[in-house]
């Protein structure tokens, strides 16, 4: 008879337990969170309370200052009126504790994912440590972090069902449902069905007579859940215009060529995703077998979008992992004594890891509800990297006018400002497009005609960051007027008879070393 496992192995974390608890309180428990790096958490927030407060999803901008009002696709409605539920009760603490339970339970089912491909211990923790690393330039408080988590959960899904292991293609179409409403990055869910099914294609075109009769029944079963998620999809408040956004994004050139998350992956810089993917090249030179098509469909179309672009490379991660573990698995096995030794040492871990209770990831969940109960940590944005006091400044003086204002502050600007301010520019730059942007460039570029585009949205005033090129020119100028400046941000105001009090009032000041003299 099976002998239970005692309460000492039940309080012995699993691995997966680590990956949770060392996510979860890395990113919580800290003073200065890295999730609120990004100032698009603010504008999230706002979007969501406007939505809740009128009860419809906007089919408009309502945040900026251009007029008539940009249509605007808010594909990410649904995780914006959680983002704004959870800060009206928790406040930005609750963002940030949302944001890292949603990360460590993607690495948790990352890491479980592997463990049920017949993966080690010790493969599917390194291999999980280094998809997660990779994905970790995209950990900021924002929606996409919903797509992160759902992708690991579609892709076991639809790979337990390829391998015999599950029947749950079922449980696509629910899931797309949400998806498509929490974040455009459902698009993602498609092309892993879309590589699945061309490669049960290509494996159906391969095989011998005898087993068509499987695949065809398994084509069939697969083309039935993606025209059911399909009509999922189409299940949201833009219907099928929400299906084409993505593929008019790409159509934007200038926005592809100008936005730092479309640029392709500097391999200077230390990102772990050069060496994920040296090791997915390595695993399929080395792999006698050689994948399957539909690893192979996998591996192309998701390495083809992280080279393209730098925010696709995540996906590239938790995609990869898998089929990279298999490889490895299979390489090993003809591998001599090193290999060996470590898998003897990957089963003992793992019968360790069986006996573990699960306790440690509710323990630290708990620890983080109660923290937040409590009031500490307490999370903000960091006034050294968001124009925090600039906001201040602008709430106490109510300057009038349009502004002009740099793109990485507009976010913070709605969730301080809105309604009393509007701006000019945000990171919602597919809502702007690629001619808004190009005005942008050329303003701050001071490109042939960058007056002009200031005289055409009738700006007066002007807020960006102090250590910039814009800001060292404006000093220089004399249509321009210094009014306010701290190591982060500096305002202007143009020299007309609307600014003539705070011209007055602050004509004294002057910018030395990035802080405000008189």
């Amino acid at each position: 008879m099976e002998r239970k496992p005692s309460l000492a192995h039940r309080l012995i974390p699993s691995v997966g337990d680590l990956f949770f608890i060392t996510v979860l309180c890395s990113l919580y428990f800290t003073a200065k969170s890295s999730l609120l790096s990004d100032g698009d958490t603010g504008y999230h927030i706002r979007a969501g309370e406007l939505i809740l407060a009128t009860g419809a999803v906007p089919r408009f901008d309502s945040f900026s200052l251009h007029s008539p009002p940009i249509p605007w696709i808010a594909h990410e409605w649904l995780s914006e009126v959680l983002m704004a539920a959870t800060h009206r009760m928790l406040g930005m603490s609750g963002i940030v504790a949302g944001s890292a339970l949603l990360l460590a339970l993607t690495g948790y089912l990352l890491f479980w994912s592997l463990r049920n491909s017949n993966a080690g211990v010790l493969l599917a923790s390194a291999v999980t440590l280094l998809a997660l690393a990779s994905s970790q330039l995209h950990w900021l408080a924002r929606p996409h972090l919903f797509s992160l988590l759902l992708l690991v959960i579609f892709h076991h899904l639809i790979e337990s069902w390829h391998r015999e292991r599950g029947n749950d293609l079922y449980l696509l179409p629910p899931l797309m449902l949400l998806w498509a409403n929490l974040h455009g990055g459902f698009m993602a869910g498609f092309i892993l069905l879309g590589a699945y099914l061309a490669g049960n294609m290509a494996s159906l075109a391969l095989a011998p007579d005898p087993e068509r009769g499987a695949l065809r029944r398994k084509l069939t079963q697969l083309s039935i859940a993606t025209g059911a998620c399909l009509a999922a999809a189409l299940i949201n408040p833009y219907g099928y215009r929400l299906l084409l956004f993505p593929f008019r994004l790409a159509t934007e050139t200038y926005l592809m060529n100008n936005v730092s998350e479309f640029l392709t992956p500097d391999f200077h810089d230390q990102l772990p995703f050069k060496y994920l993917l040296l090791l997915a090249v390595g695993v399929l030179a080395l792999w006698r077998k050689g994948p399957e098509p539909t690893e192979l469909m996998l591996m192309l179309g998701f390495g083809y979008m992280a080279l393209y672009a730098v925010r696709y490379i995540p996906l590239f991660a938790l995609v990869s992992a898998p089929i990279i573990a298999r490889g490895v698995t299979e390489i090993a096995q003809r591998g001599g004594t090193a290999a060996r030794v470590l898998r003897e040492r990957s089963e003992r871990l793992s019968r360790i890891d069986e006996r573990a209770g699960g306790f440690w990831p509710w323990a630290a969940a708990f620890a983080v509800a109660v923290s937040l109960i409590y009031g500490r940590p307490s999370h903000a944005f960091d006034a050294a990297e968001k124009p925090v006091a600039a906001c201040e400044f602008l709430m106490r003086q109510k300057i009038s006018g349009n502004m002009f204002n740099s793109d990485e502050f507009g976010d913070y600007l709605i969730y301080r400002g809105f309604p009393s301010y509007r701006v000019f520019i945000d990171g919602r730059l597919d809502m702007y497009g690629s001619d808004r942007l190009r005005e942008y460039n050329q303003v701050i570029r001071f490109e042939n005609g960058w007056e002009s585009v200031l005289e055409k949205y009738r700006v007066t005033w002007i807020l960006f960051e102090t250590d910039s090129r814009l800001t060292r020119f404006l000093l220089k100028e004399k249509d321009w007027a210094l009014i306010y400046a701290d190591p982060v941000a500096t305002i202007f105001v143009k020299k007309a008879p609307g600014n003539e009090r705070l011209r007055v009032q602050y004509q004294a000041l002057q910018l030395k070393g990035g802080q405000a003299t008189f």
